[in-house]
């Protein structure tokens, strides 16, 4: 009774063993043909086998004998006994089950559990950047936690497209994995299935304050990795960003051209902010309080100024570490001219004063250089008139001597010889 006891148990745990000892993880690769043999069933017919499979295709357990016809074209049982999938496809996962009989009478069953892939193409990175800010301070972060602004400087974008099982993404710096803490490293992933194929798209987005006094010149990478063992991890081609310590922003300066910001009509304003920082601040521009509705542009252009153009303008600078900053006020206006230049009561601008008092001491200079001349000339007329005076009179003291002197011998004999 107990040898009995004994040699059914043998026989159950025999027969547990041919139900289990087919047991195998099958991964095929969709597209491609797949071939599960059916174990223990002879090489030729007749045969007493029997396939069953529950997969994605069935709702239920699908039998297949070698008498039947093909199921749909997805899987027919060979003359071998083998049960063949001409092209395997994201439905076939599942189970496969094989019972067959031997010549013998003894039974045994085979089960398969087949997993499909598809290796995808070679992820990329999209999108990189080619710097980094080190150090955001923290007030910065809080903001952007509630959706007010950026939270890391982003990195690039990891794109794995056509894959199946769906995989993952993963980010490395200079060799190493990043992991994200929510601190310094965050990042954002995106998993979309195409409708028709099933195949995934996987987009992880990496954003990365480096701490500052770091590397200057970080190395990033991506791999992805299938979802199935045994199988290798694709990577990106690196990229290197350029880290650079933030500059705070102490002053914002504005620049008018001209000097003084008045004009006449028609002339051009040049509004120029001066806010250096690291990074560059936004600008915007102010008027007589009220916000300008232009783009961010650290110069202001007004061209043909009229009207209403007049009025004070400054600008504001926002920077990332210490928020909006105001910059003095200043005045444009409008200089009104007549046709004779600038009218009475009329308020001239600096050059126009500049230029009139030049014109003022030049022509003192010249008044006085003229009343020199005029004295010089004179002077130099009355010495030479008293220069002509003793000449004139030592001619006519010659001429006088002359008269007086005795005349000729003729003259004498003729005074001589007279009555």
């Amino acid at each position: 009774m107990a040898a009995g006891a004994a040699a059914g148990a043998w026989v159950l745990v025999l027969s547990l063993w041919g139900a289990v000892v087919g047991d195998q993880n099958i991964t095929a690769r969709i597209g491609k043909p797949l071939v599960l043999n059916c174990k223990g069933a002879p090489k030729k017919p007749p045969q007493q086998l029997e396939w069953k499979l529950n997969t994605g295709r069935t709702e239920a357990w699908k039998v297949l004998s070698p008498q039947g016809g093909p199921w749909d074209s997805v899987a027919r049982v060979l003359p071998n006994g083998s049960l063949l999938l001409p092209t395997v496809g994201i439905q076939d996962e599942g189970t496969f089950r094989c019972r067959a009989m031997s010549r013998n009478g003894k039974e045994t069953k085979s089960n398969y559990r087949v997993r499909v892939y598809q290796i995808p193409g070679k992820p990329e990175i999209v999108d990189p950047a080619s710097e980094l800010m080190a150090g955001v301070p923290d007030k910065v972060e809080e903001k952007a936690r509630c959706g007010k602004g950026s939270l890391f400087p982003q990195v690039g974008t990891c794109v794995s497209k056509g894959g199946y099982p769906a995989g993952t993404l993963s980010w490395h710096l200079d060799g190493k994995t990043l992991i994200p803490d929510g601190k310094g490293v965050s990042v954002k992933e995106e998993t979309k299935r195409h409708p028709e194929t099933g195949l995934f798209t996987l987009r992880s987005e990496l954003m990365v304050t480096p701490a500052r006094g770091g590397a200057p010149h970080p190395t990033f990478s991506c791999s992805f990795s299938p979802g199935l063992p045994r199988r290798r991890a694709l990577h990106t081609a690196p990229i290197q960003l350029r880290v650079w310590e933030p500059v705070p922003l102490e002053e914002v300066l504005l620049v008018v051209e001209p000097e003084g910001g008045a004009v006449a009509p028609g002339g051009t304003v040049t509004l120029t902010c001066e806010a250096p920082a690291q990074p560059p601040p936004q600008i915007h521009w102010i008027k007589d309080g009220m916000p300008l509705p232009l783009p961010p542009s650290s110069v202001l252009l007004l061209p043909e100024v009229g009207p209403e153009d007049q009025g004070t303008y400054s600008c504001v600078a926002t920077h990332p570490s210490h928020g909006p900053q105001e910059s003095h006020a200043v005045s444009v206006s409008i200089i009104e001219t007549g046709e004779g230049g600038p009218t009475a009561g009329s308020v001239e601008g600096p050059e126009l004063g500049t230029l009139a008092l030049a014109l003022g001491i030049l022509g003192g200079l010249g008044t006085a250089a003229l009343l020199i001349g005029v004295i010089m000339w004179q002077r130099r007329q009355r010495r030479g008139e008293e220069r002509k005076v003793p000449e004139n009179q030592e001619e006519e003291e010659e001429e006088r001597t002359e008269l007086n002197q005795p005349k000729g011998p003729e003259a004498a004999e003729s005074s001589a010889g007279g009555p």
